[in-house]
């Protein structure tokens, strides 16, 4: 497939889009289309992506260990997406069960717990070796009170992109790292935006962002002989469906294309 053929349609759908849109979509072969993709969006839980890549780094490293039991205290229940804070027991967890929550829901006490572990500043070090341009961690989940500070998390559909590349290919993680976090991806449960309107014949990686005014999805899509990196973010839009709808419609345009293809 070649991403050319359908650059005119997406771009006569994100044109009528009331709100501000930016996407990047990149095949296996390096040919890219891009719409406003280094513009710089509140990253909502897309900033979870560099951080499974830091979490599976330090892991490589011998700093954290997937094993190692966490206890989470109840001053780190974190409302919001996710399930911990509406289970009863939670010390039973490890650090793999933590990324791997942080991402197949969204948790966000989870994803509060590894910013502890990992470690914000370890965490914008790999953000910066990764190559990220417009992407910043400066606060926790739900964090209220940081927002209202100035602080904020940002990313960019370019920096998505990258991250990624970084999770399906490349020399950042080891092979093994990739693999259980392309696993991770697979088995994400928020699917109602790029893959919702695809049928049989890919496999989608995915991960959503989403906060009031904001709504992000990216994936990793694989047919038998292609793959397509995509990214699709919104933010001060009218209607939270109209952007749901426009980017399954993107996400339908790209696996007609791949099917087209085989």
């Amino acid at each position: 497939m070649t991403l050319q053929t359908i650059e005119h349609d997406i771009l006569a759908l994100v044109e009528t889009f009331n709100g501000r849109i930016a996407y990047k979509i990149e095949n296996g072969l390096g040919d890219t289309i891009g719409y406003h993709e280094n513009e710089s969006f509140q990253s909502a839980s897309l900033i979870k992506i560099p951080m499974i890549i830091e979490g599976y780094r330090q892991s490589e490293q011998k700093k954290i260990y997937l094993n190692q039991p966490v206890t989470i205290p109840p001053s780190e229940v974190t409302g919001g997406s996710g399930v911990l804070h509406v289970l009863s027991n939670k010390v039973f967890l490890t650090v793999e069960d933590l990324l791997t929550l942080m991402i197949t829901v969204s948790d966000n006490t989870s994803t509060n717990m590894m910013m502890n572990l990992l470690g914000f500043e370890e965490i914008t070090q790999c953000i910066k070796e990764l190559g990220l341009k417009n992407t910043v961690l400066e606060r926790k989940m739900q964090d209220f009170k940081a927002l209202k500070e100035g602080r904020d998390n940002t990313i960019s559909a370019e920096d998505t992109i990258t991250c990624l590349k970084a999770i399906h290919t490349g020399n950042f993680l080891t092979k093994e790292s990739r693999e259980k976090i392309l696993h991770v991806f697979d088995n994400q449960q928020l699917r109602d935006k790029l893959p919702s309107l695809m049928g049989r014949g890919v496999k989608v990686a995915s991960k959503t962002g989403g906060i009031r005014g904001v709504a992000h999805d990216c994936a990793i899509i694989r047919s038998e002989t292609q793959t397509v990196y995509a990214a699709v973010l919104t933010e001060d839009m009218k209607s939270e469906e109209e952007s749901r709808q426009v980017i399954s419609k993107i996400g339908k345009m790209i696996y007609d294309d791949m099917i087209a293809a085989e």
